[in-house]
């Protein structure tokens, strides 16, 4: 499907694998301009390595002052800004709330929440400059169901949600439209892991919890990393412009977590 969006320039933050890189490949595959970042040195290597055409750095979003170099390099790299993708996230510690260390708390919430206001306080001034702007914030289903055990996780992503309504009220008159998605159980290395250490914590085993994390869909599944970014070419394009404030749900219909 073509989306009209080879004019766009992206930066998506945890660019280098996973949902993030699945993303910038299909902006690339449409036209667009893409720079990423990601945590992991490892990861841009070999992101660079499949993707020449794109731009990428290493980068703690959870650090503010390394997100406002990021941004500064991705926007002369590319010439502009016109989507900002905040796809970064870590599944933070997965414990009863009395024994979650406030350090493990604090580290979800740095990178789940705050590296969003950090970059798109940075973004900004580029992405109005810009028109037309596009920001598409990563909640979790976990943000609006909730789920034992996941509290920081689960607390973050809530807030995404209500950040992504109240940035979309002020942005509105700018012309920037801003959403969040909530995926679900979203198929790949990151849930795999957070599935072992959630099978580990409950003392059973890894597909009996894998099971247990598509039982509360409607159509007990997991979803693609394709199919979120589907989505998120689609707000960026001509035909998502109306809509903004938004809490996408791309979950097979999740109605419990456990």
């Amino acid at each position: 499907m073509q989306y009209d969006i080879a004019d766009r320039k992206v930066l998506i933050t945890a660019g280098a694998g996973g949902i993030g890189a699945v993303t910038a490949r299909e902006f690339l595959e449409q036209g667009a301009s893409v720079y990423v970042c990601d945590v992991s040195g490892e990861a841009v290597t070999k992101f660079l390595s499949e993707h020449p055409k794109a731009g990428a750095m290493v980068c703690d979003v959870a650090n503010e002052p390394a997100v406002g170099e990021m941004v500064a390099t991705a926007v002369d790299a590319m010439g502009g800004l016109d989507v900002l993708v905040n796809n970064a996230g870590v599944a933070g510690p997965i414990a009863p709330l009395v024994d979650i260390d406030p350090d493990d708390w604090r580290r979800c919430i740095e990178v789940d929440l705050n590296s969003m206001f950090y970059t798109c306080r940075h973004a900004l001034p580029h992405i109005e400059q810009a028109g037309n702007g596009v920001i598409v914030n990563m909640s979790s289903v976990v943000g609006h169901l909730g789920a034992a055990e996941r509290s920081p996780y689960a607390a973050a992503k809530s807030a995404v949600v209500g950040f992504s309504r109240a940035l979309a009220v002020e942005l509105g008159p700018k012309g920037i439209c801003v959403n969040s998605i909530l995926p679900g159980s979203v198929d790949g290395t990151r849930i795999r892991r957070t599935i072992k250490r959630h099978a580990v914590a409950a003392g059973v085993g890894e597909n009996q919890m894998t099971e247990q994390y598509v039982r509360g869909n409607l159509l007990g599944t997991m979803q693609q990393p394709e199919e979120i970014a589907a989505m998120i070419l689609f707000l960026s394009s001509p035909m998502g412009r109306s809509i903004t404030g938004q809490s996408i749900h791309i979950d097979a219909g999740h109605q419990t977590l456990r």
